[in-house]
C-alpha cells in the first residue's frame, strides 16, 4: 500500500461537511459521508460529497448503505468523472467505530482515505486531517490495522477562488452583499496586485539601502517570478490587454441581452394568458 499519497480538497467539500454537520440530529455527537473525486499518480483530488444518515452505539454502528449507493449513482449520472474515494466524518480523531465503517468502504474503492474535519474548533481553527488503513502484523500471526496520516491541501479552480473572495466580504457584514461584475473583479484584481507589486519593490529597494537584512530565499523567489513573466514590449501588451477587454465585453454584451431578451419574453407570456 503506497503512503506517498497527498490529498487534494476543493472548498465546497469543507461546505458541504460544515452544512451537514449544522443539519444533523440533536442526538448525534458526528456525522460521516462518503467522498468522491478521482485518484491517479498518488494524488487524490476530492471534489464532491455527500452525507450518510447513521447511528453510533457503544458496541456496533449502523449507518444506511443503500441510501449511499442510491445517492452515488444518482450523482454518477451527473458527473460520471467523480468516483468514491473515501468517506469523512466530523471529529478531531479516529474512533472506534471507524474500522468499521472504513471496512465497507475498502469494497467500494481501492485504497479508500479516510478524513476529518474538527467541527468543534479545538486550538480555535478548524483543524483537517487524512489517513489510509494500513495492515499490521506478522505472517502468521495475528493482524491488525493502524489508521496512518497523509499530506492534505486545499487547492481550488478559479471560480471556487471567486466565491471564496466573495464570502470572505460577507464576514464583517451583517447583511448579505451582491455579487460584482466581472469588470468589477478585473478592477478589484488590478488594485491588489498594484498593492503587492508596491510592497515588493519596497522591499527591494530597502535590501539595496541596507535598511533590511537580504533574504536568498526569497531573492530566487523573485528570480524565478521575474523570469516566469514574458517577455512582450508594452505596445503589445497593450494590445494583448485591450483585446481580451474587448472579448469580455462583448460576453457582457451578449449576457445583458439574453437577460432582457427573457424578461419581455416573461411579460409577454403573461400578457397573453391574462
Amino acid at each position: 500500500m503506497a503512503l506517498n499519497l497527498v490529498v487534494k480538497i476543493h472548498p465546497v467539500v469543507l461546505f458541504q461537511i460544515v452544512d451537514a454537520y449544522e443539519r444533523r440530529n440533536a442526538d448525534a455527537h458526528r456525522v460521516i459521508g462518503t467522498l468522491l473525486g478521482s485518484a491517479e499518480k498518488g494524488v487524490v483530488e476530492v471534489t464532491n460529497c455527500f452525507c450518510v444518515p447513521h447511528k453510533e452505539y457503544e458496541d456496533l454502528v449502523e449507518a444506511e448503505l443503500n441510501y449511499a449507493m442510491d445517492l452515488f449513482e444518482m450523482n454518477l449520472k451527473v458527473n460520471k468523472q467523480e468516483s468514491i474515494v473515501g468517506w469523512w466524518a466530523t471529529g478531531n480523531e479516529v474512533t472506534s467505530h471507524s474500522s468499521v465503517i472504513h471496512e465497507y468502504y475498502s469494497r467500494e474503492c481501492s485504497n479508500p482515505v479516510h478524513m476529518t474535519l474538527d467541527t468543534t474548533l479545538q486550538g480555535s481553527h478548524m483543524g483537517i486531517k487524512a489517513y489510509l488503513n494500513v495492515p499490521l502484523g506478522v505472517p502468521g500471526g495475528k493482524q491488525g490495522n493502524m489508521f496512518t496520516p497523509i499530506p492534505v491541501e486545499i487547492v481550488t479552480y478559479e471560480p471556487e477562488i471567486v466565491a471564496l473572495r466573495h464570502c470572505q466580504k460577507t464576514v464583517q457584514l451583517k447583511k448579505g452583499i451582491e455579487p460584482v461584475s466581472d469588470l468589477a473583479q478585473i478592477g478589484e484584481a488590478a488594485e491588489k496586485l498594484t498593492g503587492l507589486l508596491d510592497a515588493v519593490l519596497q522591499y527591494v529597494e530597502d535590501v539595496l539601502a541596507g535598511r533590511v537584512p537580504p533574504d536568498n530565499a526569497v531573492g530566487r523567489q523573485l528570480l524565478d517570478m521575474v523570469h516566469s513573466v514574458p517577455a512582450i514590449t508594452p505596445e503589445m501588451f497593450e494590445n494583448m490587454f485591450n483585446s481580451n477587454i474587448k472579448d469580455l465585453l462583448m460576453v457582457v454584451t451578449l449576457c445583458q441581452l439574453t437577460k432582457t431578451q427573457l424578461q419581455l419574453n416573461e411579460k409577454l407570456t403573461l400578457l397573453t394568458s391574462m
